[in-house]
């Protein structure tokens, strides 16, 4: 199996990772919170700008923390989709100039297909097939892995994201970005009983609702109408008690949807991905009910929920391993389903400079 050094800038980390099998050498994330934090949220070019001061310096730590040099690396990947146009560029032009001076292939990664390989540095056992569970700022979906690259999704979100409820949620209770983590910490010591919210559900066209997608507007809106209640009505405004309430509610959502997803279509193993894979509620919830039904669940190391380099170049290493290569040619695209994959590679081409430098 190959060696990978991997760059991911698909928001507003500028990660650097070197991969070898499943073992991770090295793990640069350098994030850029405190830049974002005054404007409630990500802006798009001060990443950009970001990760162009920051990319090479990470580079260079990777290699220098894997104790490495460039003889070492079999590939060099990068996030190509989807993300922030201007920062995909980034990590992607840096990408491919090494590629290109120091005659390796180029692998251009799918950011969610890095979040389920985010698992395989865990368990270097895993295989395919299992249900993946990824939920994060901007996706929240049941995805069956059928084998390496081939993905079929089961059930998403049919409007905010779980994270992107988290942070939205946050805003409203004044915790400040991002909102997951200050959520998450209230709602260990809050009560998640103490009000009742309502579980969005979809309508089939047929009646009834569909048994894995899920809607987070209707609650997020239900907590806005809350919490201007609360203050008009109490004198303390019980914050812990409303975050774990918000919480609980989510956490529930996704635990029966994951459940019955996964009952459903037999599959044993549940892998969970993304960034609101690091929420404890999540973690307690859903191990409890799989193995209330004897399936198994796998969570990644909580420095690998959040985007870094490693994920990327783990799934690079499955690809390359298989002898797929990505053109220099390939674009750096703000979206790209997760069933598109196979798109982004060459199959069983060998690597030269003609190959990689026109696109095969």
């Amino acid at each position: 199996m190959g060696t990978v050094l991997a760059i991911e800038t698909s928001c507003d980390e500028t990660a650097v990772a070197i991969v070898k099998n499943r073992k991770v050498l090295s793990s640069i994330v350098s994030a850029q919170l405190d830049l974002h934090r005054q404007y409630g949220g990500v802006v798009p070019e001060v990443a950009s700008r970001q990760h162009l001061e920051w990319v090479n310096p990470a580079i260079a730590q990777a290699l220098a923390a894997a104790q490495v040099d460039w003889t070492a690396i079999d590939g060099i990947a990068a996030t190509c989709a989807p993300g922030l146009v201007g920062a995909l560029l980034v990590g992607m032009t840096a990408a491919k100039t090494l590629a290109m001076l120091y005659q390796k292939p180029f692998l251009g990664v799918h950011h969610l297909e890095g979040h389920i390989y985010a698992a395989y540095l865990s368990d270097a056992d895993l295989q395919p097939p299992f249900l993946c569970l990824l939920v994060s700022g901007g996706h929240t979906s049941l995805i069956r892995v059928q084998d390496y690259g081939q993905y079929e999704v089961l059930g998403q979100t049919r409007d905010d994201a779980a994270g992107e409820a988290f942070d939205k949620v946050a805003r409203l209770l004044d915790l400040g970005y991002p909102g997951g983590p200050a959520i998450d910490r209230l709602a260990a010591v809050g009560d998640p009983q103490a009000f009742p919210l309502p579980e969005g559900k979809v309508s089939l066209p047929e009646g009834g609702f569909h048994p894995y997608d899920c809607s987070f507007s209707g609650l997020k809106t239900a907590m806005r109408r809350l919490v201007a209640q609360v203050r008009q009505e109490r004198a303390v405004f019980p914050v812990a008690d409303l975050a774990a309430s918000f919480q609980y509610t989510v956490v529930r959502a996704l635990t029966r949807r994951t459940i019955a997803c996964a009952r459903d279509y037999g599959l044993e193993t549940i892998v969970v991905g993304g960034g609101v894979a690091a929420n404890r509620g999540l973690r307690a919830q859903l191990q409890a009910a799989a193995e209330e039904h004897q399936l198994r669940v796998l969570f990644p190391p909580m420095q690998f929920c959040t985007d870094n380099g490693a994920m990327i170049a783990a799934a690079a290493v499955a690809h390359l391993d298989r002898g797929r290569y990505s053109p220099l040619t390939l674009a750096a695209q703000s979206r790209l389903p997760i069933t598109a994959v196979m798109e982004l590679y060459a199959s069983r081409c060998q690597p030269g400079p003609k190959m990689l430098i026109q696109g095969g």
